[in-house]
């Protein structure tokens, strides 16, 4: 008999985030205790302790842990897009695997809006930080980035590089994969014919280790992938059949 899939996958990349993994687990594990989940950890090739500290945990909570590892270094969009062909839940909880997200906000928005029934059409929660541990210069960073990104693609997101995102799983599974396009999901959401949410999430700091990404990399990354989702979401949406019985119809 196949095991019964669990309502919620938590889906969290990993990349030399050594000291960070045990202690966000075990507090995933006790923020969704009592709910029905699983966690897809993905290991992006990382170079320190990383690995270890996964296996430990797999080896700590073998009914709830998979773990994906790399064999090459691919970079957080394609470690999403791996854990996402193991996903079974139906809804799929994104987080950042340095602490910054509260897996205490995907239990309260779990009961708050996914319990009692969501909008079918609703296809992702995107998280708003309604503080932020970052510099003054990173937070006006984000600011403008936040604000050009939301003028060109009207994906009604405000805070996109939160990496608290819960999505229907199915909603997912409709989108194209391309390096970055972590990025830009409520607006390929959008594009796909689901609806977009924004809720207000906790921001946190960094437990241990330091940042993935440089301004100079973010900055000439973003505006080439702005450019091409700019392109993407004025090339039309996708077609849906009566016969589907799909809630974007």
């Amino acid at each position: 008999m196949l095991e019964k899939a669990p309502d919620l996958s938590v889906l969290i990349p990993f990349y030399n985030e050594a000291g960070n993994v045990l202690p966000l687990l075990e507090e995933v594990h006790e923020a969704l205790e009592g709910l029905s989940f699983e966690i897809i950890g993905v290991n992006d090739c990382s170079d320190d302790t990383t690995g270890n500290e996964l296996h430990e945990a797999q080896q700590r909570w073998p009914e709830t842990i998979t773990v994906l590892t790399h064999v090459t270094r691919r970079g957080k969009s394609a470690a999403l897009f791996t854990g996402l062909k193991s996903v079974r839940g139906t809804w799929t909880q994104l987080l950042d695997g340095d602490g910054q997200n509260d897996p205490a906000d995907t239990a309260r928005i779990w009961g708050d809006v996914i319990a009692p029934g969501a909008l079918p059409r609703l296809g992702i929660i995107a998280g708003r930080r309604t503080s932020r541990n970052d510099s003054g210069f990173k937070w006006l960073q984000s600011r403008i980035a936040n604000g050009v990104r939301r003028f060109a693609l009207r994906d009604d997101a405000t805070d996109t590089g939160c990496g608290w995102k819960l999505i229907r799983t199915a909603a997912f599974r409709d989108l194209p994969y391309f390096a970055s396009m972590h990025r830009f999901l409520p607006a390929l959401i959008k594009r796909a014919g689901w609806e977009v949410r924004e809720e207000p999430v906790n921001d946190r700091q960094r437990w241990h280790g330091t940042s993935k990404y440089g301004f100079l990399g973010r900055l000439g990354a973003g505006i080439f992938d702005l450019i091409g989702m700019f392109w993407l979401t004025r090339r039309g949406g996708y077609g849906v059949a009566r016969e589907w019985n799909d809630p974007r119809a």
